[in-house]
């Protein structure tokens, strides 16, 4: 594998050009009002190596919110905070071919989440961290990933009352399933830390400082990049692991961030998505550095 220190600035400009162009192909998220209203055009990307060797394009100064790229990180959190056998008693580690919030799987699964990158599994971990409320548990996480990262990540309350304003559905009937099935005790407070956590947020460089916290091989790293490989582009990841083999997770908020293990770390942010809300731009840009990593 070619080393990412290699990378040139010029290469990256180019590859930034491609993947832009293929923004037209994916629509802007509907069921969060503020993020409906972004610009369909930002964008950032930002290269960190173990070197400390960074590469940037676009705004990299916008703040936004990580929504499901949280969820490495929550596992990483709770993995350390509890052990592995502890965590995988409360969720699976197996592919899905249903979309991210599929109350089918779930119910397939007799209320057990097949994976932590899944809404369902996300919510029972949530239910995992310690403190007293939504608030309480998110600051928890927040914490923590600020100090082991050196990173910046806030609350952005603004997206977390659009979150609220429109309640979504899909997500109260996981939480429900998982009440009724005895993998949570309760609810309210499960989803609002879940709710909460999502809207975490920072700027590019921030996610991919919280990606260097997965590039080695202390075994919690190994068992988050294992499940970030086969699950973290949900329906979409057993092809992307096959074309690209790199640990990668996406939100609906437009960020994509991918582990390139004992190198470095890509968070990239474009918020078009495609029907499975992976981002468009963000798949096609990770794809072509992936294939000039691999020679």
């Amino acid at each position: 594998m070619i080393s990412l220190n290699n990378l040139q600035q010029q290469q990256l400009d180019n590859w930034i050009d491609y993947a832009r162009a293929q923004a037209q192909q994916g629509v802007i998220l509907e069921y969060i009002p503020l993020l409906n209203a972004v610009d369909s055009n930002a964008f950032a990307v930002c290269i960190l190596t173990k070197e400390e060797k960074i590469f940037s394009q676009g705004d990299t100064t916008a703040i936004v919110p990580l929504m499901s790229v949280i969820k490495p990180f929550l596992l990483l959190y709770l993995l350390d905070y509890y052990g592995a056998e502890i965590i995988f008693q409360r969720v699976g580690k197996q592919p899905s071919i249903y979309p991210f919030n599929s109350l089918l799987q779930l119910r397939q699964d007799q209320g057990f989440p097949r994976n932590p990158m899944l809404n369902s599994g996300a919510m029972s971990l949530a239910a995992l961290l310690p403190g007293k409320d939504g608030y309480t548990r998110c600051e928890n996480l927040r914490i923590w990933l600020n100090d082991q990262a050196n990173c910046n990540l806030e609350l952005e309350q603004s997206v977390l009352d659009s979150v609220k304003s429109l309640p979504n559905q899909k997500n109260q009937a996981l939480i429900q399933e998982l009440f009724n099935q005895g993998y949570i005790i309760e609810p309210f407070t499960t989803l609002d830390t879940y709710n909460h956590i999502c809207c975490l947020a920072g700027n590019i460089l921030d996610f991919a400082k919280l990606g260097m916290l997965l590039i080695d091989n202390n075994p919690n790293e190994a068992i988050v990049r294992e499940v970030m490989l086969s699950c973290g582009l949900y329906e979409a990841s057993q092809d992307f692991q096959n074309q690209i083999g790199l640990p990668t997770k996406s939100g609906v908020s437009g960020i994509v961030l991918s582990i390139i293990p004992q190198q470095g770390a890509i968070a990239c942010y474009s918020p078009p998505l495609n029907f499975q809300g992976n981002s468009v731009v963000g798949l096609a840009l990770i794809k072509l550095i992936a294939q000039y990593l691999q020679g």
